[in-house]
């Protein structure tokens, strides 16, 4: 999650990370977060105002930063919790795959937990 952050924020924050894991310490169990990339996602469908797009390079969402105007449509679209809201910028963000190549599968301990499918 810090290495997301740091790469897209440039800050080494929770909050700001596009993939989020849920920990259960006494389990030893750690559950990644992520877009699954849907073939036909409902977070594009939900963007009043065509904000979000998927990329046929990666499969991943982008989101318009210039077009989003913050309703959070998306985010409550999204059936894997993986479209986030950003409070600082009034914008939607969600993991674009860094371009293609993911910064968070070089660093993981277990890159297989984060295979998207």
């Amino acid at each position: 999650m810090l290495i997301c952050s740091f790469m897209h924020a440039d800050a080494c924050s929770y909050q700001d990370s596009r993939i989020k894991i849920a920990s259960e310490e006494a389990r030893g169990r750690h559950t990644p977060n992520v877009c699954r990339f849907c073939e036909d996602p409902p977070c594009v469908q939900a963007c009043p105002v065509d904000a979000l797009s998927k990329k046929s390079e990666t499969n991943a969402i982008h989101v318009d930063a210039a077009l989003c105007n913050g309703c959070q449509s998306c985010v409550s679209a999204c059936p894997y919790e993986a479209m986030f809201f950003d409070p600082k910028t009034d914008r939607a963000f969600t993991c674009d795959l860094c371009g293609g190549d993911p910064e968070c599968l070089k660093v993981c301990q277990l890159p297989e937990a984060l295979v998207w499918s």
